[in-house]
């Protein structure tokens, strides 16, 4: 039998039809092309570089200002009046201020009693400090564990209530509001709020209590977070970068300048009356802690960060876990933007440099043009522009700005800098769920109001290794194959291998690297990247 020919496989008519769509697609790009594409892309060219400006100039500014905080002194202790509460032999305890401990909770199986413990545990007059546990578990079991976790502290003497509601109404806002209407909250001066995997050290209370008694007109004080897990894996030192920036630079920059930043959920100390006058706690966005800072500041209120006072908690160790994290926390500020804009423009309590900072640096910059920019011309427009070589980015756009931006974001984690590569192309990646997120906010669609509590490990993280090396990870579709992060990534890799053939702007390098990134991440791979400690 003779062997079969090419031909016989694939016919002519089969071959030149291919041929032909080929050659049809080429001739409908071209014309296209010239008309329609180049110059759609020269705006979105424009409106990306005038966004990277922008957000440059934010950057160098918070910059300059953390370098003259730090060269200057500019110490809490200096700019506010501190000095350790004294006992009053008159007075005895009463000369304390009543202090209500809240920890909102939802099936933390893993860490109520670390976060019981920690508040359980802090060093103040026991008859001035009431525990409150708000317990929203759905599992009864896990409601028992809480219930009983509560009463084994006391019957050691802690004033400690455990409370629980009929619904979830608000979710972590509706727990707060309804914690605060019981009769004995009355009593209370401030109110400390730690999520439930935070453990603060015992002194805590001592550190923050006196900054509010000694100067009226601060309602909130901020610690820091430290993170206990940060070590883990790749991902978990990722997210620790970006965090330490936020904490170092940002919150201290608005501590510092304006007395104002975005209340963190958790780790800080409020005024009661500071509550009460800014409407209480409320639930219309997923980032009601954000919410009640920004009514608080309109009021006339003023916050104070201490970057020296740091408590434990945990980072999200699961790339699932994250991303939920990660949605609720760029959707959410979105969403309060558009809701609170013309609230923010009418106020007449605060300055108009005040107002002009929250609008324009707090929510614009940092809330929408800092997640649109990333992944809208990294991810997208600047790949594009290798498919059309008529439309060009100017170096200083494509490289020295992002650069500069990288370099000041990582300051905030000095031991992290030999991953400064990996940082960017996780960034970029997670860039994605960000700016997806903040559209949702922005349009008010879809998933605006979704909340889903972040999964906590605990005591669990010491084993969790272990585990690993005897158990091989189940492989579900819906949890590990990620989609847009695939179809980014052939997008990208397309660009590249074009690059690569017909291009001049030998981006190629970049574009093969950002397309591995989505790949790993499309794949769900990133969690159990080794630690990079090694």
């Amino acid at each position: 039998m003779d062997k079969l020919s090419s031909t016989t496989l694939l016919p002519e008519t089969f071959s030149g039809a291919r041929a032909d769509i080929t050659e049809q697609l080429t001739i409908v790009w071209g014309q296209m092309k010239e008309p329609l594409i180049v110059p759609l892309l020269k705006i979105a060219v424009f409106l990306c570089l005038t966004m990277s400006v922008m957000l440059f100039i934010e950057r160098v500014y918070m910059g300059l200002v953390i370098t003259f905080v730090k060269l200057l002194g500019r110490k809490p202790e200096k700019r506010y009046k501190w000095e350790p509460l004294k006992d009053d032999l008159e007075l005895g305890n009463s000369a304390y201020p009543m202090v209500l401990i809240q920890i909102p909770m939802y099936n933390e199986k893993e860490v109520y009693q670390l976060s019981i413990g920690a508040a359980c545990g802090l060093s103040w007059p026991s008859d001035r400090i009431i525990v409150q546990v708000l317990d929203d578990s759905t599992d009864p079991i896990i409601k028992n564990m809480v219930e009983m976790e509560c009463q084994r502290w006391a019957s050691k003497g802690i004033n400690i209530k455990y409370e629980i509601r009929d619904n979830r109404n608000g979710y972590k806002a509706g727990a707060l509001k309804q914690g605060l209407k019981h009769s004995y909250v009355k009593d209370c001066d401030f109110v400390a709020i730690f999520d439930a995997d935070f453990q603060p050290e015992p002194d805590f209370l001592w550190r923050t209590i006196p900054f509010l008694v000694h100067n009226s007109e601060l309602a909130l004080i901020q610690a820091r977070w430290k993170f206990v897990n940060a070590d883990e894996c790749m991902m978990t030192r990722m997210q620790e970068m970006s965090l330490d920036y936020h904490f170092t630079v940002e919150q201290e920059v608005g501590s510092s300048t304006y007395a104002f930043f975005g209340f963190n959920g958790t780790a800080g100390v409020w005024r009661l009356a500071a509550i009460d006058e800014a409407g209480g706690w409320k639930d219309r966005t997923t980032v009601e802690d954000m919410d009640l800072a920004v009514r608080a500041s309109l009021k006339g209120w003023k916050f104070l960060y201490l970057g020296a006072l740091k408590v434990k908690n945990e980072l999200p160790s699961t790339f699932k876990a994250y991303r939920y994290q990660q949605h609720r926390w760029s959707c959410g500020p979105a969403n309060l933007f558009r809701k609170m804009l013309f609230e923010i423009i009418r106020n007449k309590k605060v300055s108009t440099w005040k107002k002009v900072h929250v609008i324009y640096s707090f929510f614009f910059i940092r809330k929408i043009v800092a997640h649109l920019v990333t992944f809208i011309f990294y991810c997208v427009v600047l790949p594009a522009t290798v498919l059309v070589p008529e439309v060009q980015i100017p170096k200083w756009g494509a490289i020295y700005i992002p650069s500069i931006i990288t370099i000041l974001n990582a300051v905030g984690t000095p031991r992290s800098l030999h991953l400064l590569v990996f940082w960017i192309l996780f960034e970029n990646v997670m860039s994605l769920h960000r700016t997806k997120a903040t559209f949702i906010g922005l349009l008010e669609v879809g998933r605006v109001n979704e909340w889903v509590v972040t999964e906590k490990l605990g005591d669990a993280l010491k084993f969790k290794s272990a585990r690993k090396a005897f158990r091989h990870p189940r492989f579900r579709i819906g949890e590990r194959i990620h989609l847009l992060e695939l179809m980014t990534g052939v997008y990208l890799f397309f660009c590249g291998c074009f690059d690569v053939a017909f291009g001049k702007n030998h981006y190629f390098i970049y574009l093969f690297a950002q397309a591995i990134a989505f790949f790993i991440m499309g794949f769900g791979y990133i969690g159990t990247f080794v630690p990079s400690s090694a």
